[in-house]
């Protein structure tokens, strides 16, 4: 393949690409322009269903025939779709031993305010290969949940984090687990750049708040660039991992760092027609008088900015934590309209 941005990329970096949420035929894509593990969410069944109907549709019958329960029914169909991804992805984590080739699985978005059940769906999913990765909200509960899962060494993906309190919470709950159980297992601490972003500018639309476009644009990777210098000044375990994006720049803002991003396949091909240079854009510092308006005219932005806003008990009522956990569940209850379709046709019998 000729060289393009993500394989100079790969070359002369130590930022990675990952895929998000891909069909079968952009999973082969991103591997093929260089990406080293990939990521799921509880929209990808529905997804699936959209995107690759008549396979997906043919799995979800076939499930149907295993559970008179249909939210066991939207797992299922969930994990015999990522289960094709984990074949694609195992030969790299097997060559890397270990270091690459992740799919991640999260589960039911309804159901992330119960430690216990979070705990006991992650446990469903390690049979599907060794190469899958749990990936869980940094709130209250996940937290309680992947503190019992990383002691016992599942490897893991703290999600849905948008603020320095949620990072720094994840990153110590990691130590004392890490301790606890004597392991140290693949850990990814993510920030969600893009929602975080698009939050702040409803935010700003309702509100009725003047403040200048590039002010705004800057917001999400100020406060991911601030998060992934804290983890390196204070040794914190695991890789960043940038997520949610919604434009080329929450890609390409952070090229330089030894941090990996997960995207759509559409926002990489918008990313290779673009060609942009390879430069580190990681180490940009935002001058502290945008800073300053933001922390004035957005509370949110100020919450993520500064340690010790959020308490661990705020983290899921966070405004771009509810956004982007109601968006899991429109996805998840999609899934659940399909399921309850294709029984009434009676495709199950």
């Amino acid at each position: 393949m000729p060289e393009n941005f993500f394989t100079k990329m790969k070359k002369e970096t130590p930022t990675r690409l990952w895929i998000n949420n891909p069909t079968v035929p952009e999973v082969k894509l991103a591997i093929d322009h260089g990406a080293v593990s990939c990521t799921t969410n509880p929209t990808y069944g529905a997804n699936m269903i959209r995107r690759d109907g008549e396979f997906a549709r043919a799995v979800l019958r076939e499930c149907l025939k295993q559970s008179d329960d249909d939210t066991m029914v939207a797992d299922l169909t969930q994990q015999r779709l990522v289960t094709r991804v984990l074949a694609m992805f195992r030969p790299l984590y097997e060559t890397s031993k270990g270091k690459d080739g992740y799919v991640s699985i999260q589960g039911d978005p309804r159901a992330d305010t119960d430690a216990d059940h979070i705990v006991a769906e992650a446990y469903r999913y390690p049979p599907l290969g060794p190469n899958f990765i749990a990936k869980i909200p940094a709130t209250a509960a996940g937290l309680k949940a992947m503190e019992v899962l990383i002691a016992d060494g599942m490897q893991v993906i703290a999600t849905e984090i948008f603020g320095l309190s949620q990072m720094i919470a994840t990153c110590e709950m990691y130590r004392r687990a890490a301790a606890k159980g004597g392991k140290r297992p693949v850990f990814y601490v993510t920030h969600i750049t893009g929602i975080f972003d698009e939050h702040l500018k409803e935010y700003v639309e309702k509100q009725g708040i003047k403040i200048a476009p590039e002010v705004l644009a800057v917001a999400g990777a100020t406060v991911a660039r601030r998060q992934y210098r804290i983890m390196k000044e204070r040794g914190y375990d695991g890789i960043l991992l940038g997520g949610g994006a919604r434009g080329t720049h929450h890609f390409t803002d952070f090229v330089g760092g030894e941090i990996h991003i997960t995207i759509n396949w559409s926002t990489a091909e918008e990313i290779l027609a673009l060609n942009p240079p390879v430069t580190n854009r990681v180490s940009i510092e935002t001058p502290r008088e945008v800073i300053a308006e933001l922390e004035q005219k957005l509370p949110d932005f100020r919450k993520a900015w500064r340690e010790g806003e959020l308490a661990v008990e705020e983290f899921a009522g966070y405004g771009p934590v509810q956004r982007f956990r109601n968006q899991f569940i429109r996805g998840w209850t999609q899934m659940l309209d399909t399921i309850k379709e294709e029984r009434s046709k009676g495709t199950a019998r």
